[in-house]
């Protein structure tokens, strides 16, 4: 891989170069000081795998040079972010930007968790790369032989969905379609870091007559829209959202799992779940708990996945009654809860 670095700090241009440089299967790296510097990178090398790009530089920044280098390219982009520029960082993922990386809070003392999910978003880029070019991973040929029996339900009492890398901008393209006013609540986990859900949250609610919050613990549900905040995994049970910080589920939390398996019991068979785009397996346990008491299970296809991960997992392991494009799941999604 061939990497692009973005930033106006020359010490963080050093700090994730160095990282980077230690990463076996990155051959390249290559630095820019601003937004303007790196799309004139993109224009004159086509060869660029990846962008890891700051959000706040002078001359051109982040969000700019994003919107820019589409046009030119439709090269990956993840944004190194900070709790300082949260509303922009949603921006830039409803703008392409194929995930972003929270910046380390000390750049002399990075802890392992930060490296791992680092490298993690780089091994996603290279994983989507290599499927298109030459698969390793053998792709799904006929989803749809793939599918379970199952009905979607009479009655719907409550739809949950989970998603991860590319979630934030399926998860806006979904709420754009949303009815005026939804008739059962709706339950949102997507793996975003601490003090970002709350912006996300924000966004959401700007893009939907339906009322969108940051879930709190011990909230009545009522028929609004729940989204999980950082740091924090969502149940449902007797009526009410609780919030705990139980350890992290496939290296994560929120996890999908949670929200999914007391959902299950909660709600049975009036229960809709929706896996997205995501890196991993979270959420297809949780599926197969939904399908085993009754409910109605749908994931995104491969062909409209930013990552594959998340829905393969629950289709390989038998549980899931309809695979949909997400502009599909869009349409789905309106008939079910309007």
């Amino acid at each position: 891989m061939k990497i692009l670095i973005v930033d106006d700090s020359a010490f963080m241009r050093k700090v994730i170069s160095d990282l980077t440089q230690k990463i076996s299967f990155i051959q390249d790296v290559k630095v820019a000081r601003n937004g303007q510097q790196a799309l004139e990178e993109i224009k004159d090398d086509a060869e660029i795998d990846l962008v890891l790009m700051d959000i706040e530089m002078p001359i051109m920044d982040g969000l700019t040079a994003l919107k820019e280098i589409k046009k030119v390219q439709d090269v990956p982009v993840v944004m190194l972010s900070s709790l300082s520029n949260q509303e922009v960082t949603i921006e830039a993922l409803d703008a392409g930007a194929a995930d972003f990386i929270e910046k380390p809070v000390n750049l002399f003392s990075i802890k392992q968790e930060w490296i791992t999910d680092f490298e993690s978003k780089i091994l996603m880029v290279k994983n989507k790369h290599q499927q298109v070019e030459s698969p390793v991973v053998q792709p799904i040929k006929d989803q749809t032989k793939m599918t379970v029996p199952g009905q979607l339900p009479s009655f719907v009492h409550a739809m949950v969905i989970g998603a991860s890398t590319g979630g934030p901008r399926a998860l806006l393209g979904v709420i754009r379609q949303l009815p005026v006013e939804i008739k059962v609540p709706i339950f949102i986990v997507q793996h975003m870091p601490k003090g970002f859900t709350a912006s996300f949250a924000k966004r959401l609610n700007q893009e939907t007559a339906s009322p969108v919050v940051e879930a709190q613990d011990g909230m009545w549900i009522e028929r609004r829209i729940y989204l999980c905040p950082g740091d924090y995994h969502m149940t449902l049970e007797n009526g009410r959202i609780n919030l705990n910080q139980q350890p992290k589920l496939h290296g994560t939390r929120p996890a999908v799992d949670y929200l999914f398996s007391s959902a299950a019991k909660m709600y049975r068979r009036n229960l809709v779940a929706v896996l997205l785009t995501g890196m991993g397996s979270d959420g297809a346990k949780g599926m197969e708990d939904i399908h085993g008491l009754g409910g109605y299970t749908i994931a995104e296809d491969e062909e409209s996945c930013v990552v594959f991960g998340m829905p393969r997992s629950a289709i390989e392991l038998g549980v899931v009654n309809e695979i949909l494009s997400l502009s599909a799941i869009e349409q789905k999604i309106n008939q079910i809860v309007g």
